[in-house]
């Protein structure tokens, strides 16, 4: 396993966000966690990313346990999120935030990345020179999942990426996940849009306040009693 989390727990003051979680991600999967606004999953990603300190429980990378490793040596051995909402530093040329991304590499490292990122994002080489602030909404999510590339991630945690988007543009969010994923690329995906996540996803996790309630295959999920009535509408 490329990630293994078990009994973690996490706090906000004296407020429990996440109980005794237990998850695995296989290297090369596509792994969702689905779950209620409010359940714990943003509060999980920044845990893993060492945003968030861990009050209880492991998280181990690769075999090493990482639980108490500041964030820029985890994005250094391959830990490397998205975060909710974007968050593009707006006034920059769309060049230059991809290069932000790829700071812990060397000059030639970030060279071959970015001409990598724009041979798979064309929109963003047409903008390259464009302040990130004037793209669209959907050009802003395409921007956000470059730069985070452009570090070379070996686990890719991706927090709500078809937040705010119109439909359109949420089928070709989740087309670029699925092609990540089918490029090598290890992804962990936050999404309240549960059937668009569990339908590329190999194995799916279900969160309810703080806890991980269900695990199984994507396919199986879309399938569940539970999970149809509760996050499907059906």
């Amino acid at each position: 396993m490329l990630l293994e989390i078990t009994g973690l727990s996490a706090h906000y003051g004296r407020i429990r966000a996440l109980d005794n979680v237990s998850i695995e991600i296989g290297e090369g999967e596509l792994v969702a966690l689905v779950g209620a606004n409010g359940a714990g999953k943003t509060t999980l990603l920044r845990v893993i990313s060492g945003i968030r300190p861990a009050s209880a429980g492991r998280v181990l990378f690769d075999g090493k346990d990482i639980t108490r490793m500041p964030p820029d040596r985890r994005v250094r051995r391959g830990i490397v999120q998205v975060p909710e909402g974007r968050q593009v530093f707006a006034p920059m040329r769309v060049e230059e935030n991809l290069l932000m991304g790829g700071y812990t590499r060397g000059a030639a490292e970030r060279r071959e990345a970015l001409a990598l990122q724009y041979e798979r994002f064309p929109a963003l080489a047409a903008s390259r020179n464009k302040p990130a602030g004037m793209l669209s909404g959907g050009q802003q999510q395409m921007l956000a999942v470059a730069r985070a590339l452009m570090g070379k991630p070996r686990l890719l945690l991706l927090d709500e990426p078809s937040l705010g988007l119109a439909p359109r543009l949420v089928d070709e969010v989740f087309d670029t996940v699925t092609a990540l994923r089918d490029a090598g690329v290890t992804v962990f995906i936050v999404e309240q849009n549960a059937f668009q996540a569990l339908s590329i996803a190999d194995r799916g996790y279900v969160m309810e306040t703080g806890q991980v309630v269900l695990a199984d295959t994507g396919k199986a999920l879309l399938t569940n009693e539970r999970v149809k009535a509760a996050y499907l509408g059906l």
